[in-house]
């Protein structure tokens, strides 16, 4: 049976020009679902991270180890409107635009319609991904940074296919911009965020040859931005660098690591730096475990203040000890990185267990209460809690948040492993399938968040690797795509593709009732 339609969206969705409807359709759709997340979680699911962001801003503490961009994002909020809705409101906003933009891109890899905008809509419908977009957070834009690279660069990829990667038209440059806003998202949303840029160069170089000076331009600049806002602007704007034992926190747990599993490879003197920092029992304990350097630094038992005091010391230490075992400081490192690797979680401890401000767990502000008198007595603690626009909608959204996060389907919901060995699998396997040039800068991003987390993480928590679960949901209907690009060019002839013989794009519904 049909739905009935209304007439007056029919005719208007008539007007619709056909390669918009796609997108369009998309964007509503999206939009619609997170709006109702964003309701059931008004304003915003929080973290100890977002209360630290509020903190930053309203007690001229702004500090470089978080996003110095996204604290900007909520002090505006802050100051615009005394709440953290509208900032969550924007991301919904950007997220489902990106969303409808990366649709397109399948599309263009002949990806039926209909296909693309169900890949597109899951990640509005599934709750690991639907509530993060709605998260008072950093990884959130960075996300939405990283989820248009890939847009962007399949846009291009596509380009090539069709043999047009040496026209420079007016979505041409669009699609360059995107992908420049999207690195350039990555940079300056997380602090580690340039190493993407530094993995997925290359690869995008390789897959789009004869764009190289454009790809060089939209990866290399926001490097330099990034670099020029940490090196001169923001010390020259008074926000603080970060404590030592915050920067150099990986290095104390790798000297916990190697002290728990060889603790006579330790001498004497060795022994007393590492007692006056905490006691050597909380060094071969719990700070000792190779999954987590939060619980190294737990303080207390560490003094943090005497750790950044005699960071030097610490550091000559970790230098010894790596030399004395590289293996055991490697071994932290790679098991550190549990969650970039592994598809299934390991020991109960990397079980996720992100908790949302709901109105008991809020009244203690994730442990701020405990020593920061500043938060304590703030005049925003008030709007630090969930404060649901419908209390029927929010028990739903939160009943569907905490069954999602059953253990035996973590590794699907919550490790983003498994979702970038899917998306290489897929890209491999479309290629084989078609020959199309250029369809590995496909997997460039995915590869890039992957081995950025490898390289350093400090704790097994699934949103840093959330990007990848985006992508490879995204990638999934390219499965059965059939590339409609004609005849492909000729590298002997360069004849362009035989674009008369495609078929009219099959048309998108309109709205119903």
């Amino acid at each position: 049976m049909k739905l009935p339609r209304i007439p007056y969206l029919s005719k208007q969705w008539e007007r619709v020009p056909q390669q918009r409807r796609l997108p369009l359709a998309v964007y509503a759709t999206t939009q619609a679902l997170f709006l109702l997340w964003w309701a059931a979680f008004y304003p915003g699911a929080l973290s100890y991270d977002s209360i630290t962001y509020v903190w930053h801003v309203t007690t001229d503490n702004w500090m470089s180890n978080h996003s110095v961009a996204y604290d900007g994002l909520v002090w505006l909020s802050l100051n615009v409107t005394g709440d953290l809705a509208v900032l969550t409101l924007a991301q919904t906003i950007a997220i489902s635009a990106t969303l409808a933009y990366c649709a397109g891109t399948l599309r263009e890899f002949g990806v039926r319609q209909r296909w693309a905008a169900i890949a597109a809509v899951v990640p509005a419908l599934a709750p690991p991904t639907a509530v993060f977009v709605i998260f008072v957070w950093k990884d959130v834009p960075f996300v939405i940074g990283a989820i248009l690279a890939f847009g962007a660069a399949g846009r291009l990829a596509a380009r090539r296919a069709r043999g047009e990667q040496a026209e420079r038209d007016r979505v041409f440059y669009r699609d360059v911009a995107l992908l420049f806003l999207g690195f350039l998202a990555l940079a300056v949303f997380r602090n580690n965020g340039l190493l993407v840029a530094v993995v997925a160069a290359p690869i995008l170089l390789l897959a789009l040859p004869k764009m190289r000076r454009w790809v060089v331009a939209a990866t290399a600049v926001p490097v330099m931005i990034m670099l020029t806002l940490t090196t001169v602007i923001y010390p020259a704007a008074g926000v603080k660098s970060p404590p030592k034992d915050a920067v150099y926190a990986f290095f104390y747990a790798d000297i916990a690591v190697a002290y728990k599993q060889r603790p006579g490879f330790f001498t004497k003197e060795d022994k007393a730096l590492m007692s006056d920092i905490a006691p050597l029992s909380h060094w071969g304990g719990r700070a000792g475990n190779c999954y987590n350097a939060d619980w190294a630094m737990e303080s207390p038992p560490m003094d943090r203040p005497l750790a950044a005091k005699r960071n030097d010391e610490l550091m000559a230490l970790w230098q010894r000890v790596m030399k004395r075992t590289p293996d055991l400081v490697i071994g932290a490192r790679v098991c550190r990185a549990h969650i970039a690797w592994a598809v299934f979680p390991g020991p109960k401890e990397l079980r996720a267990n992100t908790l949302l401000s709901d109105p008991q767990t809020s009244k203690t502000l994730f442990s701020y209460l405990k020593w920061n008198e500043e938060i304590k007595n703030s005049e925003y603690r008030p709007i630090l809690k969930i404060r649901p626009l419908s209390e029927p909608l929010h028990k739903v959204a939160d009943f569907s948040w905490r069954a999602s996060k059953v253990p035996q389907l973590q590794w699907l919901l919550f490790r983003g492993a498994i979702w970038c060995y899917a998306t290489y699998a897929i890209v491999l396997l479309f290629r084989r399938r078609t020959k199309l040039p250029g369809t590995f800068a496909l997997l460039s991003i995915s590869l890039g968040l992957q081995l950025t987390v490898l390289a350093a993480n400090p704790a097994p928590l699934w949103r840093y690797m959330i990007g990848p679960i985006f992508i490879g949901i995204l990638l999934l209907p390219l499965l059965g795509a059939k590339p409609r690009f004609g005849k492909q060019t000729d590298p002997k002839t360069r004849n362009t593709p035989n674009r008369e013989s495609e078929p009219e794009p099959e048309a998108v519904p309109a709205p119903v009732a």
